[in-house]
């Protein structure tokens, strides 16, 4: 049997016979694609992080496709550049938060300042830019996401967006501001808390009041480092899950029953709790110096942890060998099911695009069971790079 990418990607998440498992990546640092344009790479493959160009010469799957409303801050921050530094440059972000970066983006920019810090800027910059029932949340092109919610035949996932909790308010405030916010100002981290959910659960309704149909929902929290969680399991438990609870029991009413949520570092102390809130599976499983391992969650959780990621991206900089031994360790779960196995975040420049075709090359013949693949581009010829064929 041939299967879509979104007849795939629902077998595989609710363990049911499929032709093969989703052969996807989660993407690639845009040093990445310019180290490899070097090694071969065709340049009409694009730096940036849509995927679109991407997926198409790796021949990928597709796990998530957006169909969603915007239930984050609106309207935005203006986005301007305060100061030039060189190869550095002060800005001002969507999110209202002065960072200094480097122009490349080879590392994570630095918080230098932030709109919201106490309840009168929450009040007055970020409280009016949270409103439930702003009419601008809606996609625009209804009759079009109308035509693909009702599509049976939609190649693809239909994702809904589910938002952040935590993550969105680490980043508007800075991580060291919202730890105290906690026991300084409960009230205001649970008010914010809430407004955010408020606004999720509005806008799903809205949607599916209007005839969306959801294979799966996406969240985003990035709120654990390598020691663990930001938060701590109390306060998330007080805080948060109630929340995620209606959230989650909102997209179940309605047959959404995939909810993923991307946090990287060490999340064992919160997966639990996530689970009891009915956030089901977790992205991208950062292995990390803490070594997590979707093997163990599984052994741990049962099959009503679904998971996606999991390959140690610093793997693919090791030998052909290290990575043969790390696709031959995950196949048994990927055969499993409720699994879909790619690299624990985006893929750095320190891998050669030769190892990386190689990793392909495996998976698609080991997960894959070269079963209904997409076909992959062709490197140019001044990289004698095996495994396209």
């Amino acid at each position: 049997m041939n299967m879509t990418d979104r007849e795939r990607f629902i077998a595989t998440m609710h363990y049911q016979p499929r032709d093969r498992a989703p052969i996807c990546d989660f993407g690639f640092w845009p040093e990445t694609i310019e180290t490899w344009y070097a090694q071969g790479l065709p340049t009409w493959v694009k730096r940036g992080y849509d995927g679109a160009t991407t997926n198409q010469f790796f021949g990928m799957d597709v796990f998530s496709g957006g169909s969603g409303g915007n239930v984050g801050l609106l309207p935005a921050f203006e986005s301007k550049v305060l100061e030039d530094r060189g190869d550095h440059e002060v800005i001002q972000d969507g999110n209202g938060v002065t960072l200094l970066r480097k122009k490349t983006m080879g590392s994570i920019p630095m918080h230098l300042g932030h709109t919201l810090t106490d309840r009168a800027s929450w009040e007055k910059h970020f409280k009016p830019r949270l409103v439930a029932d702003e009419p601008q949340r809606l996609p625009k092109n209804l009759e079009e996401r109308r035509k693909v919610w009702n599509d049976p035949h939609c190649p693809y996932p239909r994702t809904a967006w589910g938002g952040s909790l935590y993550g969105w308010i680490r980043d508007w405030m800075g991580m060291e501001n919202v730890s105290y916010i906690v026991y300084d100002d409960p009230a205001l981290f649970e008010e914010m808390v809430t407004t955010l959910a408020d606004v999720t659960v509005h806008v799903l309704t809205k949607l599916f009041e209007m005839g969306a149909h959801f294979d799966a929902c996406s969240m985003w929290e990035d709120m654990c480092y390598r020691a663990g969680p930001l938060l701590s399991p109390e306060h998330f438990k007080k805080y948060l899950v109630p929340h995620y609870k209606r959230i989650t029991g909102l997209l179940r009413k309605h047959g959404c029953d995939v909810v993923y949520l991307d946090c990287d570092g060490c999340i064992d102390q919160l997966l639990p709790l996530w689970l009891e809130a009915g956030v089901n599976c977790m992205f991208p499983i950062e292995v990390g110096t803490w070594n997590a391992d979707p093997r163990k969650y599984r052994q741990q959780f049962g099959k009503d942890l679904l998971m996606i990621g999991g390959f140690d991206k610093h793997i693919l900089a090791k030998s052909k060998r290290d990575i043969e031994k790390e696709v031959h360790r995950l196949t048994p779960l990927v055969e499993e099911g409720g699994y879909i196995p790619l690299c624990d975040h985006r893929v750095p420049p320190d891998v050669p695009l030769e190892n990386y075709l190689y990793y392909l090359e495996l998976a698609r013949k080991i997960w894959g069971k070269g079963v209904n693949l997409k076909p992959m581009g062709q490197l140019e010829a001044k990289a004698a790079v095996g495994g396209m064929g």
